[in-house]
């Protein structure tokens, strides 16, 4: 039997070499695995061949490739615009009014005209503004008949900023608290006009889309009560000014007694700028006001107004 052992080693020396040997078991058997392994490193090799490499497993995974920058950007801003939370989606269409010509951007924000919240379409008329999109026209005129007053005055400015008279109609309303004529677009609509507490939150909300106090200076911005709602009367006496409708002078005049001094600052200031001197005695009557601003701001608009009339004056000609 010792023999037949032997004649075992030395065979499996012949056939696996010496290194085998360590491979072998009481039994004379190879463990698992240690035949490939001698195989290997027993296979003869050519002095330049490369040293084994592992081989790499085949992925069935395709990367995607890279977005572009302005791929992100729209993903960002669309995904917000129509996001679930109300801020994210105000904000993200507010500032699509950065965006002038582009028609994607143009949708997403008269999309926003019907958001179920207020601030959202607030923001969306607001931005089709910025961008000047005249072709969004209808359905900014549309919007000011809002049931929610700050939609309407987004609106409404926003059509102004591209010269649609259309808009006047409703900063005559939040001006007066009247109804121009039989047209009635937010008083109609709502009582909050009535409310000092609702519009007074009109003009710290961002959706109105303008600043009241632009031409009566910050003095106002610290005097100013937040139940009050003379900020957003001031902006629309201000905006009126443009209106070319030859009554709106009588209507600011009447507006220049109003009870509060930014309202009556603001109506002198739009006296002044519209260069009707038939207000010239208006503009007089309040340069003794109890107000310094309202002061200087009649005593300002009566020398405008005297020069205005007197250039009329100079430009008839003369008749023998």
């Amino acid at each position: 039997m010792p023999e037949l052992r032997l004649c075992s080693i030395v065979l499996a020396c012949a056939l696996f070499g010496t290194q085998s040997l360590e491979a072998l078991n009481l039994h004379g058997q190879a463990s698992p695995g240690s035949q490939e392994q001698t195989n290997r490193a027993d296979t003869p090799r050519s002095p330049n061949m490369a040293p084994d490499k592992p081989q790499a497993i085949p992925s069935t995974h395709t990367p995607e490739s890279p977005k572009s920058p302005k791929d992100e950007a729209w993903q960002t801003l669309e995904t917000a615009c129509e996001g679930n939370k109300v801020t994210d989606r105000a904000s993200a269409t507010l500032v699509l009014g950065l965006l002038h010509n582009d028609a994607r951007a143009r949708n997403l924000a008269e999309k926003a005209l019907s958001d179920p919240k207020a601030e959202v379409r607030s923001a969306g008329a607001a931005a089709l503004g910025e961008m000047g999109s005249r072709k969004s026209i209808p359905k900014l005129k549309k919007a000011m008949s809002d049931k929610d007053p700050s939609v309407a005055l987004a609106a409404a400015h926003a059509l102004h900023r591209m010269h649609d008279r259309s808009s006047y109609e409703v900063f005559y309303e939040v001006l007066t608290r009247q109804r121009k004529g039989r047209r009635g677009l937010v008083a109609s609509q709502m009582s909050t006009l009535s409310d000092p507490k609702k519009m007074a939150q009109l003009g710290f909300e961002e959706g109105i889309g303008f600043v009241p106090f632009a031409g009566i200076g910050w003095r106002a911005v610290k005097e100013v009560r937040k139940d009050d709602s003379s900020p957003v009367r001031a902006a629309s006496a201000r905006v009126l000014a443009e209106d070319p409708d030859p009554t709106i002078t009588k209507v600011l005049a009447d507006q220049a007694g109003d009870k509060s001094w930014i309202v009556r600052a603001a109506a002198l200031e739009a006296l002044a700028k519209r260069g009707d001197p038939t207000a010239l005695d208006t503009a007089e009557l309040y340069i003794m006001d109890e107000k310094d601003i309202v002061r200087y701001t009649a005593a300002a608009a009566t020398l405008r107004l005297v020069a205005i009339r007197e250039a009329r004056l100079s430009a008839k000609p003369r008749t023998r």
